[in-house]
């Protein structure tokens, strides 16, 4: 984001934490905030009436009091209002901004619930299934399928194997992509949820699982060079035969005994 969409978005990022703060039920602020997104996508009228840089925040509150008092919790619409209040450089930046505090809230009650790490999990590991997997890929994107069958499908495939959480994201990621590629939709679910919690994730690729005590020592070892918590998202590759191999955003440390021998396969061929 740029310009006044920044300073919009830490106001926002405020009000929503004080609406967490008061006891609101993150499930529920959550369903209202997706559905706010899908108004205001499906809407250029009212896209450009809230997101309108020019107008009073006074008069957007109020417009959004007339059209979704009563249609949604009041938690949701008082934190609304306060968003639409801000100035917004960009229409975009409006309904972006509901969506990731829409991602927060599921995200939150995840944390309640003691499930954020099996969340975080549970994403990355259902995306590279999907990846994996061209017919799933394939139906999960597929134009012609309308999103509730698509959402149909994720539901028959996760439903009482995730935690809600995780089926209610992936759910949301079919039904209302906004334009987006599947996995570029779990991969922003999953930078909002690593922002909330103050971490990084960190991608591992070894040869076999790690244990316990392996992953525990990595985490320590991360934690103490980038000075933040780490998650794991472990991905088990036996072609790259012994090693690891990590990589947290652009860094990537390859020690695996493939890249050795890539190495060495360079080196005698020079």
């Amino acid at each position: 984001m740029q310009g006044s969409s920044r300073g919009a978005l830490i106001a926002a990022k405020e009000a929503f934490a004080s609406t967490l703060d008061s006891g609101t039920d993150p499930a529920a602020l959550a369903e209202d905030l997706f559905g706010i997104v899908g108004a205001i996508d499906g809407s250029a009228a009212l896209r450009r009436a809230l997101g309108d840089p020019s107008r009073e925040g006074s008069a957007k509150a109020a417009l959004v009091d007339r059209l979704f008092a009563g249609k949604i919790g009041a938690p949701a619409l008082d934190l609304l209002k306060s968003v639409v209040e801000q100035r917004w450089s960009e229409e975009r930046d409006l309904s972006d901004t509901a969506e990731q505090l829409a991602v927060g809230a599921v995200i939150a009650g995840a944390e309640n619930a003691g499930r954020a790490d099996q969340v975080e999990d549970e994403m990355f590991r259902f995306e590279r299934v999907v990846a994996g997997a061209p017919a799933l890929r394939d139906a999960l994107t597929d134009r012609r399928a309308t999103p509730e069958a698509k959402a149909e499908v994720v539901q028959s495939l996760l439903e009482g194997k995730t935690a809600p959480e995780t089926l209610r994201l992936a759910r949301q990621a079919v039904l209302a992509s906004r334009g987006r590629r599947f996995d570029r939709v779990l991969d922003t679910y999953q930078a909002i949820a690593e922002t909330r919690r103050a971490q990084l994730a960190a991608v591992v690729t070894s040869a076999i699982d790690l244990d316990e005590t392996q992953r525990a020592r990595l985490v320590a070892a991360l934690r103490s060079h980038y000075g933040k918590a780490v998650h794991l998202n472990v991905v088990v590759d036996p072609s790259v035969i012994g090693g690891i191999r990590v990589q947290i955003g652009d860094d990537v440390v390859d020690g695996t005994i493939l890249r050795r021998l890539e190495g060495v396969r360079r080196q005698l061929g020079g």
